[in-house]
């Protein structure tokens, strides 16, 4: 490992905005990805985008790794440290730059929670709609960097639709700034568009231009029951095929429905299948009209019951509830594996059955959520890593949701990346000529090949097979032993 960049950078930056010692080190070692670890050379925090180019420069001249990292809350091991890596924490760059309430727009460093935009938005009136389950923890850069989605996506779309512009320091220490205030720009190639859901390969983003827009006037929140899986996904075809685009549209089947109400106690039933939970947002009228319209095709289609949520608490309520999902399964077993394969909203049935059989042939415990409006599913699998045959059969469940998610037309990722859980089942998810291509920006943006390296494709000479896995102890299990990838 290159040590002398440690050096460098010991004379650049002040000694609490850099980490060296191993125990200091281990808390950047993963990220929200089970199974992956992999100890950092360093850890530095810069505040400036000036610092970010200093550590850019060095990192290049010395041909040293360096893996940009928000809050840890990927789950595609974006964020996990290459071996000998520099660990680039943008967590001190958190300031909110300027609120522009005539242009719409919001200018923030990447290190800014995405609650704090929202909240800071919704203050003077304003909304910004990009709500990933992790908003009150994950950073806005760390969000562009994934191209994160969330639960409003049907309707609003997700982060690529709400970036203006950004400012990006190059492997070269190169800064500039892409995009602008305009609602109308195409003088050149979009390459703001480049970076979004790059992962930290191509650049380091140091400052984001963000779209707001107009906060709804009004919102009612629907929870619908069904006795069976198809119900549920006819009832989303036909309020679609209706013409209404809710703002929310949550699916829970009956594992996710039980581990949340044991955790939540917010009133779920028990005994159903599914349940469904549709949000309208908008003019009150309109509200109105699009809830009771809802609710009669939720009826129609076999909902056992239909409920409105009596006021904004409880609305609140039954949202916060399905963002713990995560959370509220991850007490069930000591692991949790989240997927997040994604199909056309026609075959979402066909989908989840695919997933509960698939679950049964390998004879394990998947609970399945997402968002049943944009056809993003997340099967989750509640395992135990230290169980090295129960997690050899979860690697081959998922190998087998990824290729029939395609096969459906779908791709083996809706939200949260490639990383490196992902990246071996890219070229057959959308081809190597595409792969290729995308191999070539690669080189253009980071001809070294010093930014996120091991990540998005596999490297000369990798094997396409499961990555080994090997055993080391860590402390977030008190001494237990832990999977980590052989990098």
């Amino acid at each position: 490992m290159n040590t002398n960049i440690v050096s460098e950078l010991s004379r650049c930056f002040q000694a609490e905005d850099l980490l060296t010692k191993p125990e200091d080190l281990m808390a950047y070692s993963y990220d929200g990805t089970p199974m992956m670890q992999q100890l950092p050379l360093a850890v530095v925090f810069p505040t400036s985008p000036e610092q970010v180019a200093t550590v850019l420069r060095l990192a290049t001249e010395t041909g040293t790794a360096v893996v940009t990292r928000g809050s840890g809350t990927g789950l595609s091991a974006g964020s996990v440290p290459s071996p000998g890596s520099i660990v680039l924490g943008m967590a001190r760059m958190n300031h909110i730059l300027e609120l522009d309430t005539e242009n719409l727009t919001m200018l923030v460093e990447p290190g800014v929670v995405n609650m704090e935009v929202a909240t800071k938005a919704d203050a003077v009136g304003l909304f910004y709609p990009p709500d990933p389950g992790s908003m009150k923890i994950s950073t806005i850069g760390g969000n562009v960097g994934e191209n994160s989605g969330g639960l409003r996506g049907l309707k609003y779309g997700i982060t690529r639709d709400y970036v203006m512009g950004l400012e990006v320091v190059l492997p070269t220490g190169a800064t500039f700034f892409t995009g602008n205030k305009c609602v109308k720009d195409v003088a050149g190639y979009s390459l703001k568009d480049l970076f979004i859901g790059s992962e930290g390969t191509l650049g380091v983003i140091t400052k984001i231009l963000l779209k707001l827009i107009p906060k709804p006037a009004a919102r009612k929140t629907l929870l619908a029951v069904f006795e069976r899986m198809d119900e549920a996904a006819a009832t989303v075809s036909s309020i679609i095929a209706n013409k209404i685009i809710p703002c929310t549209m949550e699916f829970l089947d009956r594992t996710t429905i039980r581990c949340i109400e044991e955790y939540s106690h917010v009133g779920l039933p028990l005994d159903c299948e599914a349940v469904l939970l549709l949000e309208s947002d908008g003019h009150p009228a309109a509200v109105d009209d699009e809830a009771q319209r809802m609710a009669t095709i939720a009826r129609e289609h076999g909902a056992r019951s239909v409920s409105l949520a009596k006021d904004m608490e409880e609305a609140t309520k039954l949202m916060t509830a399905r963002r713990m999902a995560i959370p509220a399964m991850a007490r069930v077993a000591p692991t949790t594996i989240l997927e997040d394969a994604t199909v056309p909203r026609s075959k979402l049935a066909e989908m989840v059955r695919f997933v509960q059989k698939t679950a049964e042939k390998y004879k394990l415990i998947v609970g399945t959520f997402g968002h049943f409006g944009d056809g993003n599913l997340h099967p989750t699998f509640l395992a135990n890593e230290l169980n090295s045959d129960e997690i050899h059969r979860v690697h081959q469940a998922v190998a087998e949701i990824f290729e029939y998610a395609v096969k459906l037309g779908g791709t083996i990722s809706g939200e949260h990346g490639i990383g490196l859980t992902k990246k071996r089942f890219l070229p057959g998810a959308i081809g190597e000529i595409n792969v290729r291509v995308l191999r070539e920006i690669k080189r253009v943006f980071d001809p070294n090949g010093v930014l996120n390296p091991t990540k998005i494709f596999e490297q000369e000479g990798e094997s396409a097979a499961t990555p080994a896995l090997h055993m080391i102890s860590s402390p977030r299990d008190e001494g237990a032993a832990r999977l980590i990838p052989q990098t």
